[in-house]
């Protein structure tokens, strides 16, 4: 029987004094039920005047944490992502002051989503936009050496708020082990996002993840990897890109004028309004280093799938 965590044993940072909520042994197969990012603010009545009324302070909430036994200080905790059940709600956003354009999209913007449960079929952004769906854990991690409470948004090294939409099924992830017991919490599920996850937000939503845990003794690394199954974008890959660059000395400035860029192409060509235009990029589109050893300038570009467009 596997055990399921459910999504009531939440916490809202870091913190390594965190009674667990399990004990697992090396090798056990856990259930997590995760809220999504919003902590259960959104619903199919909102609108965008709850992005304003949200509290910071609760987002991204983690289920967990879970000591495994045997994890030590210099361990890596290797976690198999075997399958998950998404919840068929979502939500994206436009929140202001968040997310690489902010200085661009003063104004909040909601989008809701009903989405097909067994993710096979692309989720409705609008009438000529629909989003290829590919569920996977936003936010996992251990806790950190460091005593107190620490922010889960910004990723650490030992894992947390990656936003790596390849830690989906079929991918093993390596965490290094900090404190004894590991203790592994995770949770900000997503039912779609592209890489970059531009305007701050995926399709945000809550859904169940069934994951194996088991110590590697000795073998932590410095930072998190993961192995994954390809290829990774088969299912948006049938139809082309579309792709705009930024060039310049500073990887950020050009990452922002690439984005910018196909917003703007995005709005003249597809008729959608800039924040729709950007939202579809956070959730669909991916960011990528082309190239960075030309000095004194780089290239950023990004890619757009236009299987979106049907």
């Amino acid at each position: 029987m596997i055990r399921t965590i459910h999504s009531d044993h939440c916490h809202l940072g870091w913190d390594r004094s965190i009674k667990p909520v399990h004990f697992a042994r090396s090798g056990e197969t856990i259930a997590f039920s995760c809220r999504d990012a919003g902590n259960g603010h959104y619903h199919h009545e909102s609108t965008a005047a709850d992005i304003l009324t949200a509290e910071p302070a609760n987002a991204n909430p983690l289920t967990g944490p879970v000591y495994v036994d045997g994890a030590e200080p210099g361990d890596a905790l290797k976690v198999t992502i075997h399958e998950f059940s998404p919840s068929g709600f979502g939500w994206s956003a436009v929140i202001p002051g968040f997310g690489l354009l902010a200085d661009q999209f003063a104004e909040p913007k909601l989008k809701l989503w009903d989405y097909d449960t067994t993710a096979k079929t692309p989720a409705v952004f609008n009438d000529i936009a629909s989003v290829p769906l590919r569920p996977f854990i936003g936010t996992i991690g251990v806790a950190m050496a460091e005593p107190g409470n620490h922010s889960v948004i910004p990723p650490r090294h030992v894992g947390g708020n990656l936003d790596i939409r390849d830690i989906a099924a079929g991918a093993t992830l390596y965490l290094p082990v900090a404190v004894e017991g590991a203790l592994l919490s995770l949770g900000d599920t997503h039912a779609a996002q592209g890489d970059g996850e531009v305007c701050g937000t995926a399709i945000e939503s809550a859904m169940d993840v069934e994951i194996t845990v088991e110590v590697v003794k000795g073998a932590a690394p410095k930072f998190p990897r993961f192995e994954t199954r390809g290829p990774i974008a088969r299912h948006l890959d049938e139809r082309g890109y579309e792709v705009t660059t930024g060039v310049g000395p500073d990887l950020m400035a050009a990452a922002r004028d690439a984005v910018s860029g196909m917003i703007d192409h995005l709005s003249a060509s597809r008729g959608l309004s800039p924040e729709d235009a950007y939202m579809l990029c956070s959730v669909a589109g991916d960011l990528r280093i082309s190239e960075i050893v030309d000095a004194p300038n780089w290239v950023v570009s990004f890619y757009f799938p236009r299987i979106v467009f049907g």
